[in-house]
C-alpha cells in the first residue's frame, strides 16, 4: 500500500484505518460498520500483497463527524 499522506491524518479526529482481512467480503463488512458510524472516505479496492494471506483495505475516519446513517 501506499504511504499514509500527512494531510488524513493531520488534526485530532482524523484517522487511517487499514484493514487486514481473510477476504474481500470480510474487508468491506469492517468498513461499512466503520461508515455506519463517522464519516469516512471509503476505499473502493482491496489489495493483495503476493505471498501474503488475506486482502488489506485502507479507508479514512473523520471522528469528529457523525454518519447519517
Amino acid at each position: 500500500m501506499k504511504p499514509i499522506n500527512e494531510a488524513h491524518v493531520a488534526e485530532p479526529g482524523l484517522a487511517a484505518v487499514e484493514v487486514a482481512a481473510a477476504d474481500d467480503n470480510t474487508a468491506f463488512a469492517i468498513q461499512e460498520l466503520l461508515a455506519a458510524q463517522w464519516a469516512i472516505a471509503p476505499a473502493d479496492d482491496t489489495t493483495h500483497e503476493p505471498g501474503e494471506p488475506g486482502v488489506r483495505l485502507r479507508c479514512f475516519l473523520d471522528l469528529r463527524q457523525r454518519s447519517d446513517s
